[in-house]
């Protein structure tokens, strides 16, 4: 009997415990983030003398545009090229189709002439920060960048002449060179400070 009874306690005493709280998960934040708010802000703000912290110009969006030509032949080169624009972008590339018709270059309204994929936030982020730090410096006799490759409006245009300086393109497995064209789009009002956010975040721009 006095063996129940001591089960018995112990069972009211686990029913009286209270779950224990699992740790709270740790969320991601991209480096590049990071240094954005603790020292891209501060100094641009210092330079330019906003007042207010949303005046600060962002990365907006990453547009990343392949041309394939040869797709209106052959379908099979454009899905390669979009397998491997998903592999540099990790997102899924849309289909670019052609606008109207073209005898002499024997295209039609509709086929497909290429892919496309676009960027925000936390992605942009993670591929701005590889291309910066990891791709561009890959390219062979690289100078820099050059600075003069803005729109008028802040934003920035880069073309690159081969796919294989990414890490994630396996070099054996590529079919073609193909270049791409990569625009930066940014919240800043004038090419200078345009200019300026992308000094800020790292991007190695030609001595003139």
């Amino acid at each position: 009997m006095a063996k129940e009874k001591e089960k018995g306690k112990e069972k009211e005493k686990e029913k009286g415990k209270e779950p224990e709280k699992s740790s709270p998960k740790t969320r991601y934040i991209p480096r590049l983030k990071e240094k954005y708010q603790k020292e891209v802000i501060p100094a641009l703000m210092k330079k330019f003398g906003y007042k207010n912290i949303m005046q600060v110009p962002r990365l907006e969006k990453i547009i990343i545009n392949i041309g394939v030509g040869e797709a209106t032949q052959n379908v099979k080169l454009l899905e390669a090229s979009s397998a491997e624009l998903a592999l540099i972008t990790g997102q899924k590339p849309i289909t670019r189709r052609a606008k109207k018709s073209i005898s002499n270059f024997k295209l039609r309204e509709g086929s497909p002439i290429g892919c496309c994929v676009t960027l925000r936030r936390g992605r942009m982020l993670d591929f701005f920060d590889r291309l910066v730090n990891a791709s561009i410096p890959r390219i062979r006799d690289f100078r820099g960048v050059p600075a003069k490759s803005f729109d008028g409006r802040g934003n920035y245009n880069l073309g690159l002449k081969e796919q294989i300086i990414f890490p994630e393109v396996d070099y054996d497995k590529v079919e073609k060179i193909r270049g791409m064209n990569i625009t930066i789009c940014t919240t800043a009002k004038t090419d200078e400070e345009g200019l300026e956010l992308l000094k800020a975040l790292g991007m190695p721009f030609g001595v003139k």
